[in-house]
């Protein structure tokens, strides 16, 4: 049996993904345009002197490019998680790759190694976590989604311990890097590294926006999706494999930074509708505005101090988080 298409217009999607493409050079804009260091519009309209050029070329510019990948990538977990789980309040945080992923770098801190190596333990620490949790949630060659949702919240709860015994024995100028990388920066990338993450972005993007229909398909439920002809089992390696590791990427290079993924996707569910298709890209570009936005917001609200974006994050993602879980228990109250 095959999957029906579900009706979806090409110029309603058209229409969708260039507002989603407007928001984000909006974003990307006004991210490079204002900063605590002065350069902004009045600058580049008068020219711009060497040092000005410098602060817009090589440490804003990256940065704002940096937070638009990372963005994106929490985004796309977020949908990623979602449809497996079957749950709009799942976060990419969830499964528990992140606690894995941001111990690693936390340990490559303590450690003292050079900071080219702590992105590389975070994502070290990803990937183990992503065999971990698919070695001990699949059982009888089936994975069962509430098995990984409990097996994610255990390994949570197990590295935020780690965690805490990793920071009881930091001090000076480890412990203070430490907190910060817990808490979330966008660090201005390389052009190489980030010409990786945004190849990466962009081919997540094509691997769940071509598998859309059979994401729409799991809302029927495992059985259902197996009846209308999806590989279920399949499905769900391939979205817990790229998920796991667009957040892996993200924690890498930025530390914790949550919300992206919850907020992002529900929104736009708000907005256009639960259709994957549509969904997917439109999250990549939402997500990678949002971030950026955030950003703008950690790096001038309290200027010239920096807040952490993860705070920034928190901040509207939690109370976000509480309205949300609050309407769907009075929705499953009536």
């Amino acid at each position: 049996m095959r999957i029906a298409r579900a009706p979806l217009s090409p110029r309603r999607l058209a229409a969708a993904l260039a507002a989603g493409a407007l928001v984000l050079a909006a974003a990307l804009a006004a991210g490079a345009l204002f900063g605590a260091s002065g350069v902004g519009w009045a600058s580049l309209a008068g020219g711009l002197d060497a040092g000005e050029r410098a602060i817009l070329v090589e440490v804003r510019l990256p940065r704002v490019a940096a937070a638009a990948a990372l963005g994106a990538a929490l985004s796309l977990a977020g949908v990623a998680f979602q449809a497996l789980l079957r749950n709009p309040l799942a976060d990419p945080y969830v499964l528990g790759v992140s606690g894995g992923a941001s111990l690693g770098g936390a340990l490559a801190l303590v450690a003292g190694a050079a900071s080219a190596s702590v992105p590389v333990a975070a994502f070290v620490g990803a990937l183990v976590s992503l065999a971990a949790l698919e070695r001990v949630a699949r059982v009888g060659g089936r994975t069962n989604v509430y098995t990984l949702l409990l097996t994610g919240a255990i390994f949570n709860a197990v590295s935020a311990a780690l965690l805490l015994f990793l920071q009881s024995f930091a001090a000076g100028e480890e412990l203070h890097a430490l907190i910060f990388y817990l808490m979330g920066r966008v660090p201005a990338l390389p052009g190489r590294e980030l010409a990786l993450g945004a190849v990466a972005v962009v081919a997540a993007t094509l691997l769940l926006g071509a598998r859309g229909r059979e994401l729409n398909a799991l809302a029927f439920g495992e059985e259902g999706a197996a009846q209308l002809g999806v590989d279920v089992e399949r499905l769900k390696r391939v979205v817990l494999v790229a998920g796991s590791l667009l957040t892996g990427l993200a924690v890498a290079r930025a530390g914790m930074i949550g919300f992206v993924g919850l907020v992002v996707p529900h929104l736009l569910r708000l907005a256009g509708g639960p259709d994957h298709r549509r969904l997917v890209p439109l999250a990549a570009l939402v997500g990678a505005a949002g971030l950026v936005g955030a950003d703008l917001v950690a790096r001038t609200a309290m200027a010239p101090r920096e807040l952490p974006v993860g705070v920034v994050t928190a901040l509207v993602g939690g109370p976000f988080f509480l309205l949300l879980l609050r309407r769907r228990a009075r929705t499953d109250d009536v």
